[in-house]
């Protein structure tokens, strides 16, 4: 597994500590989301790469097919587009988390799955993928590169929360 998306699950991690449960549901602003919306945005979705993976590493179904044009830049540039990309309207109905250990739990288990299956990615012999909602077809390696994308991508986002946050 690369350190790099190891390193970045554990940014997140590590600064999960550090909040209150009452700061993880304060929304900087009205429709936006609080720090604890934008780690369970994260939890799910990346448990749901991670579920694609454990399907690309046990088959070659699909190892013909392709990635959208807007995937392959997001996988060849190690982001995404600078104009800014429409979440699943789902993403508006994400509650604010029940509690802080709750969180915690679930962000550790998840860091956990995904370091044993980018070790499992690296010696599986399949070449299967599965499809992204968005973007074609990715392969184990490249579910577990958008992944750390996509955690990088909301940097940004963490860190205007963060900003208003200490500012109140």
């Amino acid at each position: 597994m690369n350190n790099h998306s190891n390193n970045t699950i554990k940014i997140w991690s590590g600064c999960l500590k550090d909040y209150s449960l009452e700061e993880l549901c304060v929304p900087p602003s009205p429709g936006s989301w609080s720090m604890g919306q934008l780690y369970i945005h994260l939890v799910e979705d990346t448990s749901f790469y991670l579920q694609q993976v454990k399907r690309c590493i046990g088959t070659n179904e699909n190892a013909d097919k392709h990635t959208s044009p807007n995937g392959r830049f997001i996988l060849e540039n190690l982001r995404f587009p600078l104009e800014q990309v429409l979440g699943s309207p789902e993403h508006a109905l994400i509650p604010q988390p029940p509690g802080k250990a709750q969180l915690v739990n679930r962000f550790t288990s998840l860091e956990a799955a995904y370091d044993l299956l980018g070790e499992a990615v690296y010696s599986s012999v399949f070449m299967g993928k599965t499809e992204h909602p968005g973007f074609g077809f990715f392969d184990a390696r490249e579910w577990l590169l958008f992944a750390d994308i996509h955690f990088r991508h909301h940097l940004k986002q963490k860190s205007r929360i963060d900003h208003y946050l200490l500012q109140r």
